[in-house]
């Protein structure tokens, strides 16, 4: 028979409670949406395709240029990207919502009639994609039921001139198309660009 829970300590219904008062509240911050892709370095055949949607990426550093994600513990597909030491951020489109599901889920070939060029490591760069970013693995921290992965930019695609696909409350959504004009903001409390550098 278990244990009674100390008074100090949490129920599993207030866990629970919590759990969905957490989601509740961090899905009211907007992000964007990202594929990380990489090849299988442990694949003897000059390695597979491999990839998955994150939408916890981030700008870190800009000198030395950095970024950060955070994959699940429970992630295959990111062990099997480690391995090789680099991988790519897609940064996807407005549209580009059935990439990201396909992307969301284990098993299949994620990549069977996905259009897409290799970057300079090999990682995919998908077509279609609002922008993507190669990095070395830098560092790879325990964070809870994440990894936090800190990768050193070495190579960065062009930007195209399109909307963002974004996160939101639990669904998938898109910059007002009349929104996003003037010219563009710079706060010293953020991570500010010089020269409102523009490849995030």
């Amino acid at each position: 028979m278990p244990a009674p829970p100390r008074p100090d300590q949490p129920g599993p219904e207030a866990l629970e409670t919590a759990d969905a008062a957490y989601r509740h509240v961090l899905g009211h911050f907007c992000t964007g949406v990202t594929v990380i892709t990489g090849v299988d370095g442990a694949d003897g055949d000059g390695g597979r395709p491999a990839g998955f949607a994150c939408q916890a990426f981030a700008a870190l550093s800009l000198t030395p240029p950095l970024v950060l994600f955070c994959p699940g513990k429970s992630s295959r597909t990111w062990p099997a990207i480690a391995g090789s030491g680099y991988f790519c951020v897609n940064v996807l489109a407005a549209g580009q919502q059935d990439i990201a599901r396909r992307f969301g889920v284990s098993g299949a070939d994620k990549f069977a009639g996905l259009s897409w060029t290799p970057s300079s490591s090999g990682a995919p760069v998908l077509s279609g994609a609002l922008t993507w970013v190669e990095c070395a693995v830098e560092a790879v921290h325990d964070a809870g039921d994440h990894y936090l992965v800190v990768g050193r930019v070495t190579e960065l695609g062009p930007c195209r001139p399109d909307r963002p696909l974004l996160f939101y409350r639990g669904r998938y959504a898109a910059m007002d198309a009349g929104s996003g004009t003037g010219p563009p903001e710079v706060v010293d409390t953020l991570l500010a660009w010089p020269r409102h550098a523009d490849w995030l």
